[in-house]
Order: structure tokens, then C-alpha cells, then sequence
């Protein structure tokens, strides 16, 4: 039997991706990155581990502003280690590695929100298509790290969580949440592809965790020791654009063509 859809309030899907009580909730995901070029197999280029410090503030009749920061580190295919520099196989040049610290990432609940119940489970799915004008597309100085001038990619997203928490009312949050990414998109800067044809494709699984300590043990030493505002979600949100992978770049481009460690340090 296929499972029946039905719609969530707002409220229900802040349970889900944070808290009512407006703590800092905290996702974790692990998963690899591969190449997908014409005329080429795939490669495993990276396994990627993850994860983002949410938060839900509740705006009033029913209506939720959510403030998040994210990381996502570059890891060896194989040993899982932290990457600092890539060999790109494609060129043979060696490129620092620029670890994803984007902060804010932000948005409003305010609708309710379909979702596929199943029993005991209950899932959200959302796929997304974004497509907008590259941040890097305007300015030569970029061309060898820019490959088209429209930046578009798909995310395809899962949150699976028990039923029984969303229908019940004195529940802050949901006791469990598993999720699945995956995601098609372009090179990125930091890999000076230049124009070379072909994609990204992430695959990745996660679950919502306790708390920050209970975040993998790379993931716990990198935010404390070099980006520890990371830590926790902003207390509201925040003015002005999101801040994406390509906007990071183009921001830190002097410090990466200096060769510098990623992520920049920040402070509290």
C-alpha cells in the first residue's frame, strides 16, 4: 500500500528541522561526492561529512523564522582523513581545499507542508531547482574557476520522522529524524575546472543528534578550533543574502590564492 499524503502545520515541521523551544538543534550527514563528466566513468573524488546548528523562533500564529550555520568538510575517498590540499586529476594542479562554512542559511515556516505518512513514519520530501545568475560569471578575474554563467543544481531531500510525534502536542521536538541528500550541481570554485563540461553528484544519509558533542569527532575539533561561532545557530535572523559556497569563494578569494587552510577562522 503507498502512503498517504498529508498536510503538516508549520509548527509540526518546526518540531521537525529544530525545536519549539526555541535551543539549537543539530543534524549530522555523511556521504560521498563524485564526478559526473561525458565519456567518463565516475569518480569517487571526496567523502563528504556535514552538518547544521538550526534554530526555529516562533514569529506567532503559527509562523516560524529559522536561522541555521552549516559545514561540510572534504574528507580522503578512502581514509576519511581531513583534506587541506586536492590534487586536481583532471589538471594535476594542487588546490588548497575550501571546506563549506556558510552562515546564515535562513528562511521563514509560515504554510503548512505536504508530507508522505506511512504508518508509524512520516516523511517530508523536498526537491528543489535552483537556478540563478553565477555570483562569478562577471568578473575575468574569475574565468578559470567559473564554468557556466547560470549557477543551477537540484537538491533532493527526505525527512523521515515518527508519526506519532508530529500529532502530539506536548512534544518539542521529534525523537528521531533520519534524512537523505542528494544533490546534482557544478563544479565547484575552488576546483579550477575552468569550462570543462560535467557535474557533481552528492549522495548522502544523516539523523537529527542530541547535541553538539554528539557531532563526529572531526566535525567537533574543526568548529571548535578554527570556527567555533558554528557552535550554535544565530539568535535570529539575520540581514541581508544567504551566504552559498560561490558568494564564500568570491569573498575569500584573496586568502585561497595565498594558499590558506579552510575554513577561515572565525571568532565567537
Amino acid at each position: 500500500m503507498f502512503a498517504e499524503t498529508r498536510e503538516f502545520s508549520a509548527t509540526q515541521f518546526a518540531k521537525t528541522r529544530c525545536t519549539t523551544d526555541g535551543t539549537a538543534s543539530y543534524l549530522a550527514w555523511s556521504g560521498h561526492l563524485y564526478s559526473f563528466m561525458p565519456d567518463e566513468p565516475k569518480r569517487k573524488l571526496f567523502k563528504i561529512l556535514g552538518m547544521s546548528v538550526g534554530r526555529c523562533i516562533d514569529k506567532g500564529e503559527g509562523a516560524w523564522d529559522f536561522t541555521s550555520r552549516e559545514v561540510l568538510l572534504y574528507l580522503d575517498p578512502e581514509t576519511g582523513e581531513m583534506l587541506r590540499h586536492w590534487q586536481n586529476p583532471w589538471t594535476g594542479e594542487m588546490l588548497p581545499v575550501m571546506h563549506v562554512a556558510n552562515s546564515p542559511i535562513q528562511g521563514t515556516f509560515r504554510r503548512n507542508i505536504p508530507a508522505e505518512v506511512d504508518g508509524d513514519t512520516t516523511t517530508f520530501i523536498f526537491d528543489l531547482f535552483a537556478q540563478y545568475p553565477n555570483p562569478l560569471a562577471d568578473e575575468p578575474q574569475f574565468a578559470e574557476y567559473c564554468d557556466r554563467p547560470i549557477y543551477s543544481a537540484v537538491e533532493l531531500f527526505k525527512l523521515s520522522v515518527p508519526t506519532a510525534d508530529l500529532e502530539d502536542p506536548s512534544t518539542t521536538t521529534v525523537s528521531k529524524l533520519t534524512l537523505s541528500w542528494n544533490r546534482v550541481g557544478p563544479w565547484l570554485p575552488w576546483m579550477k575546472m575552468g569550462q570543462r563540461s560535467g557535474n557533481l553528484i552528492y549522495s548522502a544519509h544523516g539523523k537529527k543528534v542530541k547535541d553538539f558533542n554528539a557531532l563526529p569527532p572531526i566535525l567537533k575539533k574543526e568548529i571548535e578550533t578554527r570556527i567555533p561561532l558554528f557552535k550554535d545557530a544565530p539568535a535570529e535572523k539575520i540581514e541581508g543574502a544567504e551566504m552559498t559556497s560561490w558568494e564564500y569563494f568570491k569573498q575569500h578569494f584573496e586568502a585561497y590564492s595565498q594558499g590558506a587552510t579552510f575554513p577561515i577562522p572565525s571568532q565567537l
